[in-house]
């Protein structure tokens, strides 16, 4: 009889702490949340999202976001070209229609150019029909300064969604965002050695590198690049454009593409 006691205390006790301490958080965001609700394997199968491309070869694409800068992103092509190297631009529209001929330039020296939006807002939140304004914006932009369009896409902050996803795709962009252990961070200014550290030390065949050719008040992502570009060629690194990697993919034996 005592065990009968203690065990319907026991239960007792159980089902009030479950009436008082709900489910995790988790459980209601995977239905309820804006956040994207599928994970990285799911959007890289289908290639709908690109972090980095496995390759065989010892390939590198740099990327800057946020520019043109008349000033920054002219000193990154002089270097650019100074080491052969080729790159891929993520352009803010609205910059483009202030510098147009930058851009013109980055397309005519053999880089990629791709859109990140007009304005450069907030996608955590942002509505569908905002966000289709940013991205056609922004494509405007391109074709009137280059006289061609893009089919790369990157989300301000990395930040996506199904939705978005979907979007990018319903215009023929491929969303491309960056291997996770190259984020330079250079936008934080956290000086030329931390930037340069923490691209030479993770450097992997593939690697897709974020920074960015327009960050107030610093030069720091250009000092860093007149290390970066001579060592990684030193090691056998080629720099190329995203396009170029994607190109020279590497496919597992057995993989099933779904959905391309």
């Amino acid at each position: 009889m005592k065990n009968i006691r203690l065990m319907s205390s026991v239960i007792a006790t159980s089902l009030l702490c479950i009436s008082f301490f709900p489910a995790p958080y988790t459980t209601a965001q995977s239905t309820s949340s804006p956040a994207h609700t599928k994970g990285r394997t799911y959007y890289e199968e289908r290639g709908d999202i690109v972090w980095e491309v496995p390759t065989h070869r010892k390939l590198i694409a740099l990327t800057f976001d946020d520019g043109p800068d008349e000033s920054k992103t002219v000193a990154i092509l002089d270097l650019l070209k100074q080491y052969d190297a080729k790159a891929t631009f993520f352009v803010v529209g609205s910059r483009v229609e202030k510098l147009p001929n930058i851009v013109k330039r980055e397309r005519k020296e053999g880089h990629d150019v791709g859109n990140h939006t007009f304005h450069h807002p907030s996608f955590h939140r942002i509505s569908p029909n905002k966000a289709l304004s940013e991205i056609d914006q922004c494509q405007a932009s391109i074709i009137n300064a280059t006289g061609t369009e893009t089919h790369f896409f990157r989300p301000p902050g990395g930040s996506y969604t199904d939705s978005l996803v979907k979007l990018s795709k319903e215009k023929g962009l491929k969303m491309i965002l960056w291997s996770w252990h190259q984020d330079t961070l250079d936008w934080r200014k956290p000086g030329v050695h931390r930037i340069v550290n923490k691209v030479l030390r993770n450097a992997r065949n593939g690697d897709i590198v974020l920074m960015h050719d327009y960050v107030y008040k610093s030069t720091q992502t250009v000092e860093a690049l007149k290390i970066i570009l001579p060592e990684l060629k030193k090691r056998g690194f080629t720099f190329v454009t995203v396009s170029e990697l994607l190109d020279n993919r590497a496919t597992p034996e057995g993989l099933i593409e779904v959905n391309k």
